[in-house]
């Protein structure tokens, strides 16, 4: 496959009902992607502007006190605490590692790439790309002979399911089974809701009590564009087998996939400081909490959704219909088959509007609770 054979950008096919909300009186509230809305804090910003005499290269691999906080960050926050500096490699946000990964690893034409059966669409692209086989599953012992790369993500976009320890150990027993790297992109893990994941670390696959204290196969992919509100910023991090990670790292130094040096130096000020990601977690929550209650109110069931950013609901009915009745109100929700096919009757509302929006959608909802 080549890159004029991937298929058109699926957000296209959402400008109708973009089109229809925009008509709404009081106006679209746009809750379709998980873009942040609330300002950058001001301690990363001002570690930016700092930063801006960036006359020369940066190093691919990070400065050294980049890879150092994240893994210090890892240690403090997702109790990964075995991480050496060489471990851990910066990227240029988390979709061109994704995406790319296949390629830095070598997988090929033999090789399938395994991914959630409800997932980011972007995994599939990226086994698309270098003429993979996808397939999606779920359970481990489904995985083909054929394997060399398994994507789990954990808390899920779109549906927010918590992969507990105990799957997370079966799913890297297995994947070593097979000889297949397995990569964990844990981007939402800050945003846990329900019990225990409101109070307690939502696992990592690099935790000791799944590896056995062995990274061998196993990767991270981490992301700071909604936690500390960098989408704009493109920070992430990939972390785990030292041998993978050098071995990417060379091939992302020959294509120039360079973090650039302001932003390296934002991400070393956003490592350092929980406060403003816990800031902003507290307005997560509470625009979570009204949109739930009204959507469950119109007739929405929630599911799964125990973390991340977005809810995941249905009406039992045609995606593409709950899609209409939501633009009807001025409401823009993302369709669920964008997500697999497994997906055909959920749309994804995101908690990415400002608290005065999603106001906004929760009174439509519950002011018009039958709405066709």
């Amino acid at each position: 496959m080549s890159v004029a054979d991937l298929p058109d950008f699926p957000w296209d096919s959402v400008a109708p009902y973009a089109l229809r909300a925009r008509e709404h009186a009081g106006g679209i509230v746009d809750l379709s992607i998980g873009s942040p809305v609330d300002e950058t804090p001001a301690l990363i910003r001002e570690a930016l502007a700092a930063a801006t005499d960036a006359h020369f290269y940066p190093q691919t691999i990070g400065t050294p006190a980049l890879r150092e906080a994240i893994v210090t960050w890892f240690a403090r926050r997702r109790a990964v605490t075995h991480l050496d500096p060489s471990q851990v490699v910066p990227t240029v946000g988390s979709k061109e590692l994704v995406a790319l990964l296949p390629l830095l690893l070598g997988i090929g034409s033999k090789d399938t790439v395994v991914f959630p059966r409800v997932a980011y669409p972007t995994y599939e692209v990226g086994a698309r790309l270098v003429d993979a086989k996808p397939f999606a599953s779920d359970a481990p012992d489904e995985w083909p002979d054929d394997t060399r790369l398994v994507w789990l993500n954990s808390p899920g976009n779109p549906d927010g399911k918590v992969l507990d320890i105990g799957f997370l150990r079966e799913a890297v027993a297995r994947a070593r089974e097979l000889g297949a790297v397995i990569v964990s992109d844990e981007c939402y893990a800050e945003l846990g809701w329900d019990a225990p994941w409101d109070c307690t670390p939502i696992p990592s696959i690099l935790d000791a009590r799944v590896t056995g204290g062995d990274d061998t196969g196993v990767l991270v992919t981490y992301s700071l564009s909604k936690q500390s509100n960098l989408a704009g910023y493109r920070a992430a991090f990939l972390a785990g087998d030292q041998a993978l990670i050098s071995a990417v790292s060379t091939v992302r130094k020959h294509l120039g996939l360079i973090t650039p040096w302001p932003v390296q130096q934002a991400m070393l000020a956003a490592l350092a400081d929980d406060e403003h990601m816990l800031a902003q977690k507290k307005l997560y929550r509470e625009r979570r909490a009204i949109l739930r209650l009204a959507l469950e109110a119109a007739g929405f069931r929630i599911d799964e959704s125990h973390a991340g950013l977005y809810l995941w609901v249905t009406e039992q009915r045609d995606a593409w219909a709950s899609m209409a009745r939501l633009a009807g109100l001025g409401i823009l929700a993302g369709p669920g088959p964008f997500y697999g096919t497994d997906a055909a009757q959920h749309v994804r509302l995101s908690l990415t509007a400002t608290t005065e929006r999603v106001r906004a959608a929760a009174r439509r909802l519950l002011e018009n609770p039958n709405n066709l």
